[in-house]
């Protein structure tokens, strides 16, 4: 199924993550990096759910999901470990207009997580579109091994010469040209010197 990649800001939004099991720790974990104001819904959290929560990180509500778990959510994850119980957070999810992500049927949410690789503001994302996600995450691994820290690096000084060139209400074109240019050279650092290693 065709999907659309895009990053949403998270920050200050509310989002739901109802289980507390391993899943349910990767999204949240995921969720708290993006800023995101997030509520734990399950029966039982994981010793690794409870130390984030002590660290008063996000909220925790003990007990079985209901509809209005998704009052005023912007985004809600369906991790436990019921299937029925999943499918009907993403038909409320739905009926509400509220993003949904499915965690054991991809197909049966709005949207899906991809394999992340990311080298400080540089962010690369893979996705099977929900097919195969551990194959997502090997071909994310496969590019960490091309994709160092450096990049991270080269994308601060690119953005740095950026708002230096928006300052000087130079054209677009001049600016992506020159921004081009920059980046081809700061990029062929890096593999000139492993190439000059012994």
């Amino acid at each position: 199924m065709p999907t659309l990649a895009l990053n949403i800001r998270m920050h200050g939004k509310l989002a739901v993550v109802i289980g507390g099991g391993t899943v349910a720790l990767r999204k949240l974990r995921t969720l708290l990096r993006a800023g995101a104001s997030v509520t734990v819904v399950a029966v039982n959290i994981s010793p690794e759910i409870a130390a984030l929560k002590d660290a008063g990180a996000f909220a925790v509500r003990i007990g079985r999901y209901e509809s209005t778990d998704l009052d005023n959510v912007f985004f809600a994850i369906a991790a436990t470990d019921d299937a029925t119980v999943n499918e009907q957070i993403s038909a409320d999810a739905r009926e509400r207009g509220i993003l949904a992500v499915v965690a054991d049927n991809p197909a049966a949410g709005d949207c899906i997580f991809p394999a992340m690789l990311q080298r400080g503001d540089l962010e690369i994302a893979v996705s099977t579109g929900g097919r195969c996600p551990t194959f997502a995450a090997d071909v994310r691994d496969c590019i960490a091994e091309h994709i160092g820290d450096e990049y991270g690096a080269i994308l601060a000084q690119l953005a740095g010469e950026r708002e230096k060139l928006l300052t000087n209400c130079s054209s677009g074109t001049y600016n992506r040209n020159v921004l081009r240019s920059l980046a081809r050279r700061l990029l062929a650092e890096p593999t000139e010197r492993k190439e000059s290693l012994p």
